[in-house]
């Protein structure tokens, strides 16, 4: 009688860690998945760069700084990023642009510029992608992390190597409104 309790305890818990390595493995797809959606619109708004720091420096001289530290950043090699290198180097890109656009306040006929128009719409809508792939990316970390986190899927998540997963976040300086005029 004692026998068929401990199989029955170990098939219980067999099931369980199977169950849950399936599950660690479905939410680390979807992790997966998630930031690759919001990769192609962060690599989206890292190729915009280029066009946006060209139609500046055509209008403004003066703001070297500014466009030398936006050149810099772009000129990382984006592809070769780990996934936590690109959520860095993309909290720096959206302050660095935000400079760009504040500069470009001081100059009128920059920002009567249909090329700088243009620009500043696209950017504007994968800003709205990325705010919006960034909501998804974060929802299944928090799933992610619930599963690697809490008792007891928390021991066989260790066991087979999973771990906390970092939220794609905004810096708190950034957190405030930038007020743009066009």
């Amino acid at each position: 009688m004692i026998m068929y309790i401990v199989i029955g305890v170990i098939v219980i818990i067999l099931l369980y860690a199977l169950i849950t390595y399936n599950s660690l493995i479905k939410l680390n797809n979807s992790l997966k998945e998630a930031f690759g959606t919001m990769d192609v619109y962060l690599k989206k708004r890292w190729d915009l760069i280029p066009n946006l720091v060209e139609t500046v420096k055509g209008y403004v001289s003066h703001e070297e700084n500014t466009l030398k530290e936006v050149t810099n950043l772009r000129n990382t090699a984006y592809d070769n990023m780990s996934s936590n290198e690109k959520i860095k180097t993309n909290q720096l890109v959206s302050k660095d642009i935000n400079k760009l656009i504040l500069v470009a306040e001081n100059y009128p006929d920059l920002k009567a510029s249909q090329n700088f128009q243009d620009l500043t719409k696209q950017l504007a809508q994968t800003e709205e992608d990325i705010a919006n792939a960034r909501k998804y990316y974060n929802a299944v970390t928090e799933q992610f992390n619930n599963k690697v986190e809490m008792f007891p899927s928390n021991i066989f998540a260790k066991l087979f190597g999973y771990k906390h997963q970092n939220m794609f976040e905004i810096e708190e300086n950034q957190r405030e409104n930038v007020k743009v005029n066009f």
